[in-house]
């Protein structure tokens, strides 16, 4: 595999995952453990970063702890013998962290350092990272082509690779009302959070990409592949189908969106190619690991 990504967790069916096969577990246990001789530095950080580009500002973000399937067991068997088993679930357990903890924590020059010590002292590698989790589209349209953007010189993050539309889930959009520095577990449905995880993918291609809400079918967990390049940090891939063609989709995007600043070009590639682009060299080297976790996850599920 590409030593760029990794899986953390890919879906056992060909179906995938849909929202209601999601469950999601809050807990202060899932945040960050603080290591006290780097709070510092992370400060420090994060102070000189908005001081070279003012226009940045921190967020409250979902931190993945982990993830796992478990069966899903509800109601009594005829005779009331057992329990009735209804199919596996996903289980995720998220805590909260910032936009300003992952700058200084996975996308720090002491990453490896910190994944060193979270490994030999807690057992877990991630343990003090900020593990912000990101979702990212596998969006065919309804020619069978697949929808990469060409990001712009100008972001911080994998300048002029090729990307597929993605961002983050928000925890002030399940905390309404709340400021966002604010925002604590307590103020969270769990619920409400997997909506989130689900709809924000969507709000994603349509601020990406522009395009309409109902042009998209609902999406369908693939996976949660982590990009190596930022010390694991971890993105839940998603398969999303879309009614319109590649022409429609580009007359779309060349409109402008919200997010239309991110990106200056859009690709579409082929299905059947998609799931021989890592042998394509060339091309392939042009993805970033973003990108490459979420066409991995594809070849290897392969949704129908």
């Amino acid at each position: 595999m590409d030593p760029d990504i990794s899986i953390m967790f890919q879906s056992p069916s060909s179906r995938g995952l849909s929202e209601d096969r999601v469950r999601v577990e809050l807990s202060p246990r899932y945040n960050r453990r603080p290591l006290p001789q780097y709070e510092a530095r992370i400060a420090e950080s994060w102070s000189q970063r908005c001081q070279q580009n003012p226009w940045l500002f921190n967020g409250s973000k979902f931190r993945i702890h982990s993830a796992s399937l478990e069966r899903e067991e509800s109601g009594e068997e005829e005779g009331g013998e057992g329990r009735q088993e209804r199919g596996v679930l996903l289980r995720l357990r998220l805590g909260l962290t910032c936009y300003r903890d992952f700058m200084g924590t996975n996308w720090a020059p002491w990453a490896a350092v910190l994944q060193q010590r979270g490994l030999g002292e807690l057992g877990d590698s991630q343990a003090y990272l900020a593990e912000p989790l990101g979702v990212g589209a596998m969006l065919l349209t309804a020619d069978d082509s697949f929808v990469f953007l060409k990001r712009s010189e100008r972001v911080g993050e994998a300048p002029g690779k090729i990307d597929i539309p993605g961002g983050h889930p928000e925890p002030k959009a399940v905390a309404v009302g709340i400021p966002e520095e604010s925002i604590q577990l307590k103020d969270l449905s769990e619920e409400l959070v997997v909506q989130e995880l689900f709809f924000s993918v969507l709000a994603e291609i349509r601020d990406e990409v522009n395009l309409p809400l109902h042009s998209l079918h609902k999406p369908i967990l693939l996976g949660i592949a982590r990009n190596n390049t930022s010390a694991g940090r971890a993105s839940a891939e998603f398969y999303i189908r879309c009614s319109l063609t590649s022409e429609e989709v580009k007359h779309f995007y060349w409109e402008g969106g919200p997010e239309a600043q991110e990106s200056t070009n859009i690709v579409f590639i082929k299905r059947e190619e998609v799931l021989r682009l890592e042998e394509n060299a060339l091309l392939w080297s042009e993805f970033c690991p973003s990108a490459k976790g979420a066409v991995k996850l594809y070849s290897l599920v392969q949704p129908v």
